[in-house]
């Protein structure tokens, strides 16, 4: 294997890794938010007020997201699978 298709590899697989847990960061980021303001307007300083809304909402987001994770992860995995054929060369 050529340093250039190692870096290439390694680049793919970063980029796709940021790429599917993206709408996860998303989520979880908008919900913790929208939990900091709520408790900054109430003053309610209670940590689980933020931990379980961010819970709830990232299940959420697996559930419905499943589908296309799953095939996001399949088709990454199966174009990976085709490039090992020309690593040796």
């Amino acid at each position: 294997m050529n340093p250039e298709l190692a870096v290439d590899i390694f680049k793919t697989t970063i980029m796709f890794a940021l790429y599917v847990v993206a709408p996860f960061l998303g989520v979880t980021l908008v919900v913790g938010l929208l939990a900091s303001l709520v408790q900054s307007v109430t003053s309610l300083q209670e940590p689980t007020l933020t931990f379980a809304p961010k819970l709830l909402a990232l299940a959420g987001a697996m559930l419905l997201l499943a589908p296309w994770l799953l095939r996001a992860l399949s088709e990454f995995t199966i174009s990976f699978i085709t490039r090992m054929g020309t690593m040796s060369h």
